[in-house]
């Protein structure tokens, strides 16, 4: 089958959430497609039914929507195709390129134990499948009869021996493999079921896949599914393997563990299985700053500027820039990307986003869109953006403690009663509330750093926030009145 048009495939299994490596995959196979002109397809790898965990496929699904990666197809379900298969083993067994294999887990542990108390490892291959319990050593009949009676076997491949196996890869490099060294993989399972080696191959040929675009892990696969080709008379499609995404540390492939460790999670957004676990989204990262952010591990465009949108990082993929050193995940990185998204991000937007995921929000939307313009800023999540505006719709239930010793000086009382004074004054107006206050208080002999210190605690409960004349031209003079109040009557 030939294709000039560029055709990739993200295939998950659905036996578990999706994690943050295989959305830099996703990633790199629909860039690579885009800026191709090409397709992007997506094939859920869902043979190996013991393992798959109800809803995984659909949270798969998602959570590609909600980066922004969508498949120019439905997805398509390897459970669905298991006569194309069963078609495609037959050749290869008509053909003398794969054998059924009836022998027991019992026969084979004992042929393992065998060999490691002489120090070896037992691999079925060449050196001894003419003399095992398959159709290489046993006549027609006797193997016919056994599938009659309903005997478990499965299908191997029948590897090619002392055969130099070239491989090439996009990413690093070519190499080669003396084919004596592998062992006869299994093809179709006992139940029936395709391996993922062999559906894999068979999809990916039929589907017109031009490129395969995968994590470093299935590296060593990579010779097994040239010799299927081969076996097929099939051309094979380009590879490219991508690094691994570390540890902080750098120790050890990104786990959930090392994410719980250092605070962050792992997945892209909350995964409701046994046990809830929220992802990016329910922290505050933006979809737009996560893909800006993994489009890095592995990968840099040749331009300086950093913060870029998918339809940006579109423009400028390029595959052959792909590097094969691993690279280890930068939660803080993650976070200096989302706060410039955020920057760029449009008010309203930011509302619409964090009335989803804060659904405790219910002030006025209004006033919540001009408090999210006056601290984003300072936001490196969507979630802070409320952290951060809370005390512009509610006063301070408490004081921190070392902010309350810089103001709890002699003058501290005259400064809060002027406040009061000029907060309730029928004439004052609030945009020109705080140089009035600081040239009252001055006047009357107090330091400018005591006067707004004060000013802050009552406003905020501690020493941060935005400018002080912001504050409070958005709550008013009347809450300002009724916050400096409540803060005579505690604190003196």
């Amino acid at each position: 089958m030939t294709n000039k048009k560029v055709c990739v495939r993200f295939a998950p299994s659905p036996t578990g959430p999706l994690h943050i490596g295989g959305v830099r995959t996703a990633l790199f196979n629909y860039l690579y497609a885009k800026k191709s002109g090409g397709k992007f397809l997506v094939r859920i790898e869902d043979t190996d039914k013991k393992r798959e965990v109800s809803g995984a496929e659909n949270y798969i699904i998602e959570s590609l929507k909600w980066c922004g990666i969508e498949a120019d197809q439905e997805p398509r379900r390897q459970s669905e195709r298991k006569d194309i298969y069963n078609e495609h083993v037959l050749l290869l067994l008509k053909e003398g390129k794969a054998y059924y294999a009836f022998d027991t887990e019992e026969e084979l542990l004992k042929l393992r134990e065998n060999k490691e108390s002489k120090g070896e490892v037992f691999i079925y291959n060449w050196r001894n499948r003419n003399s095992l319990n398959n159709s290489l050593c046993l006549d027609e009949k006797e193997v016919q009869k056994k599938i009659e009676n309903k005997e478990k076997y499965v299908v191997r491949f029948r590897c090619p021996r002392e055969s130099e196996v070239k491989t090439s890869d996009i990413v690093r490099g070519d190499s080669s493999i003396d084919s004596s060294l592998l062992d006869d993989k299994i093809l179709v399972k006992a139940d029936g079921m395709p391996t993922y080696h062999f559906a894999n191959v068979v999809d990916d040929y039929l589907m017109g896949i031009t490129h395969v675009i995968r994590g470093e892990e299935w590296l060593p696969s990579l010779a097994l599914h040239t010799l299927l080709y081969e076996a097929f008379g099939w051309k094979s499609p380009k590879y490219a393997h991508l690094p691994l995404i570390l540890n902080p540390n750098g120790k050890g492939k990104l786990s959930k563990r090392s994410g719980e460790k250092n605070g962050f999670p792992v997945f892209p957004i909350r995964w409701k299985g046994e046990k809830e676990v929220l992802g990016f989204k329910e922290i505050g990262i933006m979809p737009e700053a996560l893909v800006n952010y993994i489009s890095t591990l592995g990968w840099a465009p040749d331009e300086t500027k950093e913060i870029l949108s998918l339809s940006e990082l579109k423009g400028l993929f390029s595959l052959e820039k792909v590097v094969s050193s691993s690279a280890n995940f930068d939660f803080e990185k993650l976070k200096w990307y989302n706060h410039q998204h955020i920057q760029k991000t449009q008010n309203d937007e930011l509302l619409r986003i964090l009335q989803n995921t804060k659904k405790d929000c219910n002030y006025n939307v209004v006033k919540l869109k001009v408090a999210i313009g006056l601290v984003k800023e300072r936001a490196s999540t969507v979630n802070e953006l409320w952290e951060l505006s809370e005390y512009l719709f509610a006063g301070p239930n408490s004081y921190d403690e070392k902010s309350l010793k810089k103001i709890l000086k002699p003058g501290g009382k005259q400064i809060l009663e002027t406040i009061i004074s000029l907060a309730d004054s029928e004439s004052e107006q609030a945009d020109l509330f705080v140089e009035r206050v600081k040239k009252s208080c001055v006047d009357k002999g107090f330091s400018a750093g005591q006067i707004m210190m004060t000013l802050r605690v009552v406003l905020v409960g501690a020493l941060h926030g935005i400018d002080l004349q912001e504050i409070v031209s958005f709550i008013g003079l009347k809450d300002a009145s009724s916050r400096a109040k409540e803060a005579l009557s505690k604190l003196f």
